[in-house]
């Protein structure tokens, strides 16, 4: 019996044009090589500490985007989802705003709910984190991790009714908003350049760049 072979794989997700989408990377060497999969690696033993670690690696070294939220999305196994043979992947999800991707040569975007071909079982897996993202963002600050900063509260309730696929009201949301407490007004700071009154721009508290507040209740 051959070695298992042990990798993380990373969905980086952003919002664009209103939809949900995954960066891909074009596979440099078989098995799939030219083919488009989600961005990941192995496990290096020698110097990662854990397989976060080793998540936040593939994520500097292949979108070479720094992504503040990175959650484990979950573990794949079995001896189908890899040619080369058992495998286990730990697969993690980041979320960064799209004004932060850059599509190089060998990546695209793609929206998750339009995904064919995907090697290895990564379709399943891109899945699993867009329903994480989208059950969770009901009773969490999660969206914020896809707004741009700074961002009025107008904006950053249509990145929830993007991913929640449903309008909120607007006096619900911002008693939302208050209730996690995750938001700070930027002094002095209004958005400008349109014909409406100018709004106040906000931006994460530092205590919550790298994590999420829930709710008891859905938004």
């Amino acid at each position: 019996m051959g070695d298992v072979i042990c990798t993380v794989d990373v969905v980086l997700l952003t919002l664009r044009e209103g939809a949900l989408q995954v960066l891909l990377h074009r596979r440099e060497r078989d098995p799939y090589a030219g083919m488009l999969a989600l961005p990941g690696g192995y496990v290096h033993t020698d110097s990662d500490r854990d397989t976060r670690d080793a998540a936040l690696r593939v994520l500097r070294d292949k979108p070479a985007v720094h992504s503040p939220f990175l959650e484990q999305l979950g573990t794949f196994s079995g001896p189908a989802r890899d040619p080369r043979g058992w495998s286990i992947s730990v697969a993690y999800y980041a979320l960064v705003p799209d004004t932060l991707v850059t599509e190089a040569a060998d990546a695209a975007l793609c929206p998750v709910d339009d995904l064919r071909g995907l090697p290895f079982d990564h379709a399943q897996i891109v899945a699993a984190a867009a329903e994480r993202v989208r059950n969770k963002s009901s009773y969490s600050s999660l969206p914020v991790h896809l707004c741009p900063e700074p961002f009025t509260l107008p904006q950053l309730q249509a990145v929830y009714e993007a991913l929640l696929g449903e309008p909120l009201n607007k006096v619900s949301f911002r008693r939302k908003m208050d209730e996690l407490d995750v938001l700070e007004a930027i002094p002095g700071a209004f958005s400008s350049g349109n014909a409406h009154r100018p709004a106040q721009l906000y931006q994460v508290k530092p205590a919550w760049r790298h994590a999420l507040s829930l709710s008891e209740r859905a938004i």
